[in-house]
């Protein structure tokens, strides 16, 4: 089993993660599921461990995405990196995008509410100047 320092990831995540990949009627066994459990949680020790030396020598604090890409690359799983980097570029686009949704969304209400203020306040005057 894993180490008392190493928290491992929930089983049952990890089995849901494998039966994915395999055909509906495909079973998995607790030991598969174990051993995936520990090698995934060793991966993921791993790669940190590499990129969590580079920002310590460049007096960082976090971790970014860059980093654990570079850190793919320097344990030698080029592939893996290449595609992460592609991942991390449509993630942060999507991000991006999000936030400028979010942004618009704001601004057009702001607007629609200064109109509507607006309105109300040239009603106001007229109804005065009524009186």
């Amino acid at each position: 089993m894993g180490d008392e320092q190493d928290p491992l990831l929930p089983i049952a995540n990890v089995g849901r993660i494998m039966k994915r990949i395999l055909p509906p009627t495909a079973k998995v066994s607790k030991e598969a599921k174990e051993t995936m459990q520990e090698c995934v949680t060793e991966f993921i020790s791993f790669v940190t461990s590499d990129a969590s030396d580079k920002c310590r020598k460049e007096s960082r604090k976090t971790i970014y995405g860059d980093d654990i890409c570079r850190a793919l690359g320097a344990v030698g799983l080029d592939n893996y990196a290449e595609a992460i980097v592609r991942y991390l570029h449509k993630y942060r686009v999507a991000a991006l995008n999000q936030h400028k949704a979010t942004t618009s969304s704001f601004e057009d209400k702001m607007k629609n509410r200064i109109e509507v203020a607006s309105h109300l306040i040239k009603r106001m005057k007229l109804q005065l100047n009524k009186s």
